[in-house]
Formats: structure tokens, sequence, C-alpha cells
């Protein structure tokens, strides 16, 4: 579900071309010209024609990109093509496994002058740091939290999943990884290492009478959404205002007392990139309020992780109004999980479903 869906969705949303973008945050210094080849998933903002022309217009340097289709596909490129990439954007989960790996090397942020504004709980996060060093500059986030129909009463906790009033009446998202973490929230648990997965396997459960919809598109949640299958769910942050914005559905995005389900999206430099000080520049244009404005309203984009961007957004823009800044503070980010670990919540998911099913 998570990553390449969410980043396919950006895809399709990334058509508009907007030239002459000015960006007034651009450090002033002496631009290490040439070129920067970028590995990213396609269509997730690195890559936008009319960034990259502006870019290299300003710098003179030149951004190519290769792309992977999978975090697995990511790492093993990493891996196997030392020398070949400058810049690599990568979930912060995946981040502290390239780290361990020795992948990355660690960042210049007196190199990244916009980086002074980034959200110090995203920039601390332990999944960009090792011995005290940050590894990666945090660029997007979102989260998983509840959707709600307008106009009914706002939950102030994931246990309400399970409350009778919404018999018949709840969609969940159909991904173990995120179905056990909101299950750990209604324990009382941490969300990436939970310590009781039957007090979990029991909470997701109990749900079973109110369950309408197990989705796991976005397209399938809209549809199902407006023709009035359900009223609360699991939902993106992303998709909750795409769904509101574009497609007009009356919904409403809460993020409880426990907190987001969160992600965090930063942008590495590989341990052999040829080209680290242009990287630093890209990696600088990319946390840039001014970039951020364009993206995020000509295009569509996660929030920002530079406060000062998110900040540069009208103050009626949705995507402002769903990722504040406050949930940032209660928000859990999401962390690499050992494969048995990961195993055990997709057997845990599994068993969940077919109780459903019965």
């Amino acid at each position: 579900m998570t990553e390449i869906t969410r980043r396919n969705t950006l895809k399709l949303m990334s058509g508009a071309v907007i030239a002459g973008a000015a960006f007034s945050a651009m450090p002033r210094m002496a631009f290490s010209a040439g070129k920067i080849t970028v590995l990213n998933w396609q269509g997730y903002g690195t890559d936008e024609a009319w960034s990259i022309t502006a870019f290299a217009e300003k710098t003179g340097i030149e951004v190519v990109h290769d792309y992977y289709s999978s975090e697995s596909e990511m790492l093993t490129k990493l891996r196997t093509n030392p020398g070949a990439y400058d810049l690599v954007v990568l979930n912060a989960a995946r981040c502290a496994q390239a780290t361990a790996e020795d992948l990355l090397q660690p960042i210049d942020f007196s190199k990244v002058p916009n980086a002074a504004t980034i959200d110090a709980n995203l920039r601390s996060n332990a999944n960009f740091l090792k011995d005290g060093k940050g590894y990666a500059v945090p660029w997007v986030w979102g989260m998983t939290s509840l959707a709600i129909r307008d106009g009914m009463p706002v939950p102030d906790s994931y246990k309400v999943l399970a409350d009778p009033a919404y018999k018949g009446r709840v969609a969940m998202d159909d991904d173990a990884i995120i179905c056990v973490a909101a299950g750990a929230l209604m324990t009382g648990q941490d969300m990436n290492n939970p310590k009781d997965l039957g007090a979990i396997r029991d909470a997701l459960k109990s749900i079973k009478p109110n369950v309408k919809l197990l989705w796991s598109t976005e397209d399938q949640w809209n549809k199902s959404f407006a023709a009035k299958e359900f009223d609360l769910s699991l939902f993106w942050s992303g998709g909750s205002v795409r769904s509101k914005r574009n497609s007009k559905l009356p919904v409403d995005f809460v993020v409880p007392k426990e907190g987001g389900i969160g992600w965090v999206d930063g942008l590495g430099i590989p341990a052999s990139a040829p080209n680290a000080e242009g990287a630093l520049v890209f990696a600088n244009w990319l946390i840039d309020p001014t970039f951020y404005l364009e993206w995020a309203t000509k295009v569509g984009a996660p929030a920002s992780s530079n406060s000062a961007a998110l900040a540069t957004l009208p103050a009626d823009d949705l995507s402002r109004q769903v990722h504040k800044p406050e949930y940032l503070k209660t928000m859990g980010i999401m962390s690499a999980l050992p494969d048995d670990r990961r195993e055990a919540f997709n057997n845990l998911w599994q068993e969940v479903k077919a109780f459903y099913a019965e």
C-alpha cells in the first residue's frame, strides 16, 4: 500500500508545468556546477521539469534521475552502484537501514541553510541520526489517522473504531503495518515495537461488527465514501486533502489524542556521491519555501518538513489545515521493522482479516 500508492498518486497529479519560479532563499555560495544524479520514485517532486530547469538556470547544475519502484530496490541500487548517485530520497525507516550499512554520508547542514527552519521533531528523529549526526535532510511528511464524514462527532481516540455507534460504518486500510500500528495505539503500546500482540489482535477483532470495507487505493476509498458505504475510516492525510479538494467529498481528517501514524521522507547523500556539494545545493532547493509553494499549490505535495515552507501556503489551503505543526509533537513515525517483526505483523493482520470474513 503505502509508499508506492501515495507517490503514484502524486505522479498522476504532476502533469502541470510551471515556469520561471524564483527562489529567494537560495544560498549565496559558489555552486558546484556539473551534474547530479537523483535516485527517487518517478513523479515525486524532484523531477518536476519546471523545477529542474529553473535550478539549472540559477546554479549551472544539471539534474538527472534514476528511479526505483520499491524501497528494497532503492537500497539494492545504492549497494550495487557505488558512485552512481548524488542524492537519494528515502523514507526515515529506510534511512536508518541505509545508515547502518554505511550507504550514506553525514549531512553538512551548514550548506543547507533552509534546514534552519525544519521542524525540530523531524530533524531529531532517531531514524535520521547516527552517533549524533544527521544522515538525511527531512523533506516531506504525512500520516494515517481518522477520516470521518462531516457533521458527525469528532472522535478523540482510535478506540472509536470499535464504538457500536458505527456498526457497519467503518473502513479499514488493508495494510498490516498500519492496522497493527492502530491496534497498538488503541492498547497504549509503541506502534513500532509493541510488546503484547495478543492485545492488538483482540483490539482489531473487536472492530469486526463495524467493518464495512477493507480498502487499498484512494480511488476505491473515494468511490465507497461517495456512495455512503461508511462514515469512519483509517485514511491518509494527503488522501483526505485530495478527496475534499478534488473529489468534493464531505470528509474531515482527525488526529486523536494518541497521535498520527506518521511517515517522513528525507534527502540523503550516498557515501560514494561524486558531487555531494551539488546534491546539498539541490537539497536546499527542495526545502525552499518558494519551491514548496509552487509544488504544493500547482501540482500537489505532501507536507513540507520546513515550517517556513508550510507557512507559505494560504491560510485556507487544505493541506495546511490538515498538516498542523502541533501534530508533529504527538505523531509517531514508522521505523524500520526487523524481518521477524514484520512477518509477525503480517500474520496477525491475516488472522484478523480471516476473522472479519467469518
